[in-house]
């Protein structure tokens, strides 16, 4: 190790032909894939190469530290490969968008309406009145009873008796 610390090339020759299976066969057992073990396999011989001066001989063999940095090498891979199928995954589904049928939504808006004008034309005349002005044309009651000119909790009444009525006649449960 330190004529590869050294850069001896002859010497890492040696090393790679000695570590280069075993590093592959701890690389394949964790990634699976042959294609990415083999470009891992090659980056954990480079790392050995660039790293061969911080072995430290009394911390353990070669083949022991060539294997836990194979070891690691391929989790991070496999972690990272993970990660990035989460992340398109997520991707994904932000991107997905519930289609729905328009003319569907058409036919019940069209529906829902006709039956709040059937059911306006059962309330009293004052109390489609107050009810209008106050829906329809956004008037709080304090302005629906000045444009009536009628007292305010008559008007509250008369809402309140609108808005039971309509409630009841839209089958609407509370």
């Amino acid at each position: 190790m330190q004529k590869v610390a050294h850069g001896d090339k002859q010497a890492f020759s040696a090393l790679y032909d000695a570590l280069a299976p075993m590093v592959f066969g701890i690389v394949i057992k964790v990634v699976r894939d042959r294609a990415q073990s083999e470009e891992v396999a090659q980056e954990v011989m480079i790392d050995l190469w660039r790293q061969a001066a911080r072995y430290r001989p009394d911390a353990g063999g070669v083949s022991t530290w060539a294997a836990t940095i194979a070891h690691r090498r391929a989790v991070d891979r496999v972690r990272s490969a993970q990660a990035a199928a989460d992340r398109e995954h997520a991707q994904a589904a932000r991107e997905h968008q519930t289609a729905f049928d328009q003319v569907a939504e058409q036919v019940e808006t069209r529906l829902e309406s006709e039956q709040v004008r059937r059911c306006l034309r059962g309330l009293t005349e004052l109390q489609r009145q107050a009810v209008t002005l106050a829906y329809y044309r956004g008037l709080t009651y304090r302005e629906v009873a000045q444009t009536l000119r009628t007292p305010l909790p008559t008007i509250k009444t008369r809402m309140r008796d609108g808005l039971i009525r309509l409630r009841d006649c839209m089958g609407v449960t509370t």
